[in-house]
């Protein structure tokens, strides 16, 4: 295990900020393990994350993956979502661990999004993307970079090539569903 992880089945934090240093998204989160696609994080159904003046209640077991090195995104998938949502991959800037117990990102609006029904496989937050890119000045090799990896995330979930397979994110989402919590988690 690496040192600066902490132990599975730890209750631990996602912070998510927005490009000009805001708060964005705050999720509690159980550490599950690694593998070698990276670090994966779990909530339960009922668990909560937090943004200013939102808060959302995660209504199906979901994992994410923090990927190994540097990472331009975070992969969630849910399992039996009750609007088909499957896959949810945000796309990012400086995801990183902080500390042991503390990982952050800098959202940057595009999602690639993955549902079990007739939308299928898509590209979400166009609208959103294009506006900050305004307001925020993003540089342009950072949105270029971006959009270029978004398509291939897009392609990778389409073909379901790993991390993005069933067989990958279910065995972290069992894992989930076995690991012990402490009651003390605020949950």
């Amino acid at each position: 295990m690496d040192a600066h992880r902490p132990e599975p089945g730890t209750v631990m934090t996602m912070q998510w900020r927005k490009w000009d240093g805001s708060p964005h998204w705050r999720s509690e989160c159980i550490y599950l393990g690694t593998d070698q696609w990276g670090d994966w994080l779990g909530q339960r159904t009922g668990w909560t994350s937090t943004r200013p003046g939102y808060e959302f209640t995660a209504e199906t077991p979901n994992v994410t993956l923090i990927p190994r090195g540097r990472s331009d995104y975070a992969l969630t998938v849910h399992r039996d979502h009750p609007r088909a949502l499957r896959i949810y991959i945000d796309l990012a800037w400086e995801v990183r661990w902080d500390d042991p117990m503390l990982v952050t990102g800098i959202d940057m609006d595009l999602d690639v999004v993955r549902r079990l029904n007739e939308q299928g496989t898509y590209v979400d937050d166009r609208d959103e993307w294009a506006e900050h890119s305004i307001r925020y000045g993003y540089p342009a090799d950072v949105m270029t970079h971006l959009e270029t990896l978004t398509l291939e995330l897009e392609q990778q979930v389409r073909s379901q090539h790993p991390p993005f397979d069933d067989t990958t994110v279910n065995s972290w989402l069992d894992h989930l569903d076995a690991v012990s919590v402490p009651e003390t988690s605020g949950q």
